[in-house]
């Protein structure tokens, strides 16, 4: 697996990162949800970059020109609730793409027996896409396996990028073993050293969801 870690050449996303993790930026949802949409267009981009272009005619007013653009058919996936302001971000840049849904969430457990239940899937076909997985956290990677794995019944894409605000180097550790070639790329803003034993992401920024949209009451 490619890994690209934006943290690695400061840029303007240091600055969103930040607030993203400053506690008392957090006490603003709208300011939060809007960090991660800056990140989703800073990734977006750079990830533009690795797309497969080819040169087709633009008219304009007065004239022709040749112009390359991408022909990619771009699928943006992510996990409900905390993935929906960092997924805005990517369909902001991607104007064209198709967008899919799955839900996750923590039955209970810890790090180490940390169970996750998927049960809502809404997708386009990926087969010959280009899939872009994306939610803000990668803490243990259980969650973004299973919803890979969901996504991936609806067709096989020809390209996987997996994109992430803050990672674990444990989750990195389970994609890299998941996907050992280097076909999948991970982009990230920032990898953290650390698990609690909750399986939080240390130092992070706490709960993506319910800093976004507040606190959730499980039935």
């Amino acid at each position: 697996m490619k890994i690209v870690n934006l943290e690695a050449h400061p840029s303007v996303v240091n600055v969103y990162m930040s607030e993203l993790r400053h506690r008392d930026y957090q006490t603003n949802r709208a300011l939060f949800r809007n960090n991660l949409e800056r990140i989703g267009h800073v990734m977006a981009y750079e990830l533009s970059r690795t797309l497969n272009y080819s040169v087709k005619t633009v008219e304009t007013p007065l004239g022709v020109k040749q112009m390359p653009t991408p022909d990619d058919h771009i699928v943006v996936g992510t996990v409900l609730r905390a993935g929906l302001a960092f997924h805005q971000g990517f369909l902001d840049v991607f104007d064209h793409a198709d967008a899919g849904f799955v839900a996750a969430y923590r039955e209970e457990g810890g790090k180490d027996d940390l169970k996750i239940h998927l049960d809502y899937l809404a997708a386009p076909r990926l087969e010959g896409s280009t899939f872009i997985l994306v939610d803000p956290m990668l803490a243990t990677g259980g969650s973004l396996v299973l919803a890979h794995e969901a996504f991936t019944r609806l067709g096989r894409p020809a390209r996987l990028h997996i994109c992430c605000v803050i990672a674990s180097r444990e989750g990195v550790a389970k994609l890299s073993e998941k996907f050992p070639g280097d076909e999948v790329t991970l982009w990230v803003a920032a990898i953290d050293d650390e698990l609690n034993e909750a399986a939080y992401i240390v130092p992070g920024l706490g709960d993506a969801g319910d800093l976004s949209f507040g606190e959730k009451v499980s039935l």
